[in-house]
């Protein structure tokens, strides 16, 4: 884990790759879980059986559920001490570019676009690559944005 003491240091590390987070697996509880909470329920993420015989060979995760990880992989890559608060403030650009399969291992890089003063903290970009255990090709490639306030 990266870690980080002032607003100063974070400025001066943009421009950084910041680390990987820890590889996890995606079950398909995860999956279930994740369609009842949007109502998503497309047979291709919850239906195992007739997702075998589908265009990727198995269930596979929500696009959506795979980039709300960036949230807990962001608690794994970074840390800023003395913050009082750390918010998202939205995705600049995101691109889901490979299918995660139920059962595949995921982890995220990060790094460090910008970082850039507000009125009341910091403004930081932080271009997160998913990858998927195995695959030539990042299930997703997303730059996430944060204000964090002292």
């Amino acid at each position: 884990m990266r870690t980080f003491t002032s607003a100063a240091e974070v400025e001066a590390a943009a421009g950084e790759h910041l680390g990987e987070s820890a590889w996890r697996t995606i079950t398909q509880e995860q999956v279930d879980l994740f369609a009842d909470a949007t109502d998503d329920h497309q047979w291709i993420h919850v239906d195992p059986q007739r997702a075998t015989a589908g265009p990727f060979g198995a269930t596979i995760a929500h696009g959506y559920l795979s980039l709300s990880l960036l949230a807990a992989f962001s608690g794994e890559i970074i840390a800023v001490e003395g913050v009082r608060m750390s918010i998202n403030y939205g995705l600049d650009r995101v691109r889901f570019l490979t299918p995660v399969r139920v059962g595949s291992r995921v982890r995220s890089g990060a790094d460090l676009l910008s970082a850039t003063p507000t009125d009341s903290g910091l403004r930081i970009a932080v271009r997160h690559t998913v990858e998927i255990e195995g695959e030539a090709k990042p299930a997703l490639v997303a730059d996430s944005l944060a204000l964090l306030f002292w």
